[in-house]
């Protein structure tokens, strides 16, 4: 008899615990300020990206320093002679004199030192045969700003097709939305907007797996924005909010079809675009909607981050748990 009880006794404790563990990790019912507005990011990368090579114009005639040296477009200078450049003026102050110089560059993340001699040009100053730039410009979406932070886009800004853009610093401005490239199988469709330069809304210190994130400016109005509580998706109906013309975010039905938890993956969700009215203008999902948030019954469980290129009614979300606290 004793025994019987003490297994009941034990049953019950390991039906409690799994019953606080499958709890709802967001049971404090924590809260953020939805966003669903559009934003135009201006991200600082580390180092000067090769964006272009060219001839430099001598009084002994036509020298191609960078085209002899081996570097190549994308490269991303970070120092020369042990000097940091992440400026075209920093670039400029270190090439001073004809002597060879020592370059550290990275190339889709592999850190290669390359040689090179500048050539005087006949306007006296020294180059290499460059076109460069350090900052990455793009159209996104906030998804929430909490504590004076935000998360937007859900997924990082990648300097070329495999490699993260490493950033120093950022700033986050206003965005009108002007127009929109229709999505259609095979092409991936994109919003078009301005950026509307009158100050930064705010200023960007991540760039991550989990998105674009930092600091909203302290005058930015948060009050015209929605609170709301943060949760988990789950597989059904849902809404996303988003914005394509002018600067207010929309509501339009999706659904989630489809759910994936596990540790460090970040497509979270497959979704579904049900509006026929988001259908008819965009075509489903677009570029520029990174970071629209995801709302199932009234709280906020993630963020619209990727496109189906097959089929743009469908596309990947990230959960609000992977955003969070970053």
């Amino acid at each position: 008899m004793k025994r019987k009880n003490i297994f009941l006794i034990l049953t019950l404790i390991v039906c409690f615990l799994i019953s606080f563990s499958s709890k709802n990790v967001y049971a404090n019912e924590e809260t953020v300020y939805l966003g669903g507005f559009p934003a135009g990011f201006e991200l600082n990368n580390r180092g000067v990206i090769v964006c272009g090579l060219t001839d430099v114009l001598t009084k002994n005639g036509i020298e191609s320093p960078s085209k002899q040296s081996g570097i190549e477009v994308d490269d991303v200078i970070l120092s020369v002679d042990t000097v940091e450049v992440n400026s075209a003026q920093d670039l400029e102050e270190v090439l001073n004199n004809a002597n060879s110089k020592q370059i550290i560059l990275d190339r889709n993340g592999e850190i290669k030192n390359l040689s090179i001699t500048p050539a005087l040009d006949i306007n006296g100053r020294y180059k290499l045969g460059l076109f460069i730039r350090n900052t990455i410009n793009g159209i996104g979406t906030v998804t929430f700003i909490k504590n004076n932070r935000f998360g937007s886009l859900g997924h990082p800004v990648f300097l070329n097709e495999k490699q993260i853009a490493e950033i120093v610093n950022g700033r986050l401005f206003d965005c009108n939305i002007t127009g929109c490239k229709v999505g259609e199988n095979g092409v991936a469709g994109e919003l078009k907007g301005v950026f509307i330069k009158t100050g930064p809304i705010g200023f960007i210190d991540k760039n991550i797996n989990e998105g674009v994130f930092g600091y909203i400016n302290k005058n930015f109005q948060l009050k015209n924005l929605k609170e709301i509580e943060v949760g988990e998706g789950k597989i059904g109906e849902a809404s996303i909010y988003t914005t394509i013309n002018n600067n207010t975010p929309k509501e339009y039905s999706i659904s989630i079809v489809k759910t994936d938890y596990r540790q460090g993956n970040v497509k979270n969700f497959v979704i579904k675009i049900n509006d026929k009215e988001l259908i008819n203008q965009t075509g489903g999902i677009v570029q520029g909607m990174s970071g629209s948030p995801i709302v199932q019954n009234g709280k906020l469980v993630g963020a619209v981050t990727h496109v189906f290129i097959n089929d743009p009614t469908r596309g990947f979300g990230i959960s609000i748990e992977n955003m969070i606290n970053n």
